[in-house]
This record gives C-alpha cells, structure tokens and sequence, in this order.
C-alpha cells in the first residue's frame, strides 16, 4: 500500500480511535489500527472486540491495500508534524515508511490478515435522530454507571422505549445502586427502532456513542443481533450489547412525594462543592436539615474537620433531616440545564429526586445515607 494524505484530515481520524485501542493488552494486534484504500479514499478502522470504529477519509491512493500500523505512534507522529502531507508505503516484511517531507520514520508493523474488525450486519433497521438529543441523554445518565468490576448488571446504560399519552419516547437509566439517572426524550421516529425488550450498552460503548453524536447533525442508530450501529458522515461505529438483565428501577422510583424544595441550582451546586472540600474516601456524606424556611447543610470528616453552609428556601413543615452523598447531589446539578431545580422527599430513609423544568423528561434519584 503507497497513499499520500492531508495531515490535518490524518490527524482528526486518527485522534478519534485513541480512546478504542487497547494500551495494555496480551493481544498486541489490538494496540494497531488498520489502514485499507478503497478507490480514492482510506478506510481507517480500530477495535478493542466490544466496540469497532470506522472511518472513511479522502486520500491521494498511489498504490492500493491493506496494513496495520501502531494507534498510539502515528498519533504522536502526527501531532509532532507541521506539514501539510504525510506518506506512507508498505515496505518488506511488514514494516512501514512514513514521511512528512521532513522527517521519515520506519515503523515496526504486523500483517494486516491478523486484524479482527467487526462486521457490520446486513440490512441492520435504523433510525435518524439529532444527535444533540442524544447527546444529552447520554450526558445526564452516564455518570450514574457502576465503576464497580463485580456490578456487571449495572455496568451499562439500559435504553428501552416507552408509551406516554398515546407518544413513543425513548429511555435512557443508569444506576449503581446508590443512585439512578434516567431521562426520556421524543422523536417521531423512535416508535421504529427495534429494542422491544430494551437493550444494554456498556460504559465505554456509551462514551464513544456520544462522541459520535456531538454535533446538531442527525445520527442514524440500529440495533441487531447483539450489536448497536450508530453512524454518522462518513463513520460507523459497532458496539456489542451487554448480556444482562438490568433491573426493575421503577422499584425505587417514590410513587409520591411528601416534600418539594424549590431552590436555585447554582446555589446548592455551590454549597455542595463546598461540603466536598473536607471530603475524602471515606467521608462524603452531608447532613441536610430543613426547618423554618431554612435547609442547613452539614459535613463532618473526623480526620481535617467540618463546614456548615445555610441556604434559605421555602419550607414550613416539621424539622426533618437526611443524609446524602455530596459527589452524587454534584454530578446530577451539572447534568442539568434549568436556573431552578425541584427536590423532592418523602421522609430520611427514602431516596429524594432532583428534577427541572428546563430539563424535560428526565429525573435524578439519590439514596439516603446514614449520618
């Protein structure tokens, strides 16, 4: 294979593999990506075996075929290049030379019939939906996602579809068991795609589907035979589904609220940063107090100190107190859009819920903590 290519187009396509390939694997072949011609332009394709991502990109196709080449190093030649072009040639025993008119390098290669790459399924149904809309969802659920190695059930984000007024939304919940996300969004097409039953997409996949996603322009997504298709412009990407059955979350969704505290979302935002400040592994819990008009916000870590902070709301019911996780009451604030945010309660051993107006459909659920 003999191409010559845009550096800047190189860099951008290889930029998004960077977070695919694997950096510490016993399959070296993962830590490559491959690089195929097809008439007048290069397919540039990675993969990890959970999730495939390939791009097609314009270039000058001097002599057509396939080769591997390392992820990591060609990233690093690139972004250390200031040229316009770059070249590169297959050369004898699977070793490949690349020049930026400046400087030539010579890279160690493997062949290129050892590289696993996804096949994509023929005549997969898909739909077209903003991607900004999927952007969000996937924004205001993804940090709910166990980071535990042993919570394999909760280890992706569950997406389903459900009925409301007669309308087809689509869904989107996270939880980890001390907390749960969950947003819901309509388009008139959602009521086509195939997910039934719901489907489960890991954390990673997760991540690269919204990159793929940023952007206003429409997404196209399908699911079958155990694998997500989400394409864009001239990129596909596959992800293989979780096996798993995810919870029945509606469990420890409250039915009713006794208790809705109206409050300005940047100023418990603030406040709740401040009770991080003497946090630590082992100490993240605030105590919340609301009494006459008043919420108090209390954090005590036994080995720096405490820090008390008062915001004033309207409540005029009996004294109650609760305990949260600071981390959590943060991560669902800066997933919101809304000036002005509701949180709801039922007593100190129930969850309480964070919703907004500006934030349509979507609601974040945190478990109390003992204090």
């Amino acid at each position: 294979m003999e191409i010559r290519i845009n550096r800047d187009t190189f860099f951008k396509a290889i930029s998004k593999v960077q977070s695919i390939i694997e950096k510490r694997s016993n399959m070296p072949i993962l830590s490559m990506i491959l690089l195929s011609t097809s008439n007048s332009n290069i397919n540039i394709s990675a993969t990890d075996l959970e999730i495939s991502l390939q791009q097609t990109v314009p270039a000058e196709v001097i002599n057509k075929g396939s080769i591997t080449i390392s992820g990591r190093k060609i990233f690093e030649i690139l972004k250390e290049s200031s040229s316009d072009s770059i070249y590169l040639k297959e050369k004898e025993n699977n070793w490949i030379f690349i020049s930026d008119n400046k400087t030539q390098y010579n890279l160690a290669s493997m062949p290129a019939e050892e590289y696993p790459i996804f096949i994509e399924s023929e005549n997969t149904p898909t739909i077209e939906i903003p991607g900004d809309m999927l952007s969000e969802m996937i924004d205001k659920t993804i940090y709910s996602v166990t980071m535990e190695e042993a919570g394999f059930k909760l280890s992706g984000v569950f997406i389903e579809k459900i009925k409301k007024h007669d309308d087809t939304f689509l869904r989107m919940v996270a939880t980890d068991g001390h907390r749960l996300s969950l947003v819901d969004k309509y388009d008139e097409k959602i009521k086509d795609i195939n997910i039934d039953k719901g489907v489960m997409i890991p954390k990673k996949g997760m991540l690269e589907l919204n990159r793929l996603a940023s952007g206003e322009e429409n997404i196209s997504i399908g699911f079958k035979q155990n694998n997500c298709v989400a394409k864009k412009e001239n990129s596909l990407i596959i992800i293989r589904l979780l096996e798993t059955k995810f919870p029945d979350y509606n469990l420890v969704i409250p039915k009713k609220l006794k208790h809705n505290i109206k409050i300005k979302k940047q100023q418990i935002l603030e406040s709740m940063k401040k009770m991080m400040i003497l946090s630590s592994e082992s100490y993240r819990g605030v105590k919340i107090t609301l009494e006459k008009n008043n919420m108090e916000l209390v954090s005590v870590n036994p080995d720096l100190g405490d820090v008390k902070d008062n915001i004033g709301v309207e409540f005029d019911d009996k004294r109650v107190e609760m305990g949260f996780n600071s981390r959590y009451f943060i991560e669902v604030l800066q997933s919101m859009y809304s000036e002005e945010v509701e949180v709801g309660f039922i007593d100190n051993a129930s969850p309480c819920i964070i919703k907004g107006d500006d934030d349509s459909g979507f609601l974040g659920l945190i478990m109390p903590m003992r204090i």
